[in-house]
């Protein structure tokens, strides 16, 4: 799913709402989300699943084209964990 169809599906459900304002809608909750990941924080939506980050070490790699061997950087990346419901609902 897109982020339009996200903002068209809010529409389908909510026939009283403006475009503008499901699109304000879905861009504030990802933005929120975003940020609070960007601060070192923890999202947890209950029955969907947590945002967390994850510290990746730095590590040497190796250049596809030129089989290189290349410095890779430690950094954070964003982790997704399924709530219980979520989980259930997909098996």
């Amino acid at each position: 799913m897109t982020r339009s169809e996200l903002i068209e599906r809010i529409l389908d459900a909510n026939p009283s709402l403006t475009i503008a304002q499901a699109e304000k809608s879905v861009t504030t909750v990802l933005e929120e989300i975003s940020n609070a990941l960007a601060n070192g924080s923890r999202v947890e939506l209950r029955g969907f699943g947590v945002f967390t980050t994850r510290k990746r070490q730095a590590r040497s790699g190796r250049n596809p084209r030129t089989g290189q061997t290349v410095k890779v950087e430690a950094k954070s990346v964003p982790f997704f964990k399924a709530g219980k419901q979520l989980r259930d609902r997909l098996n």
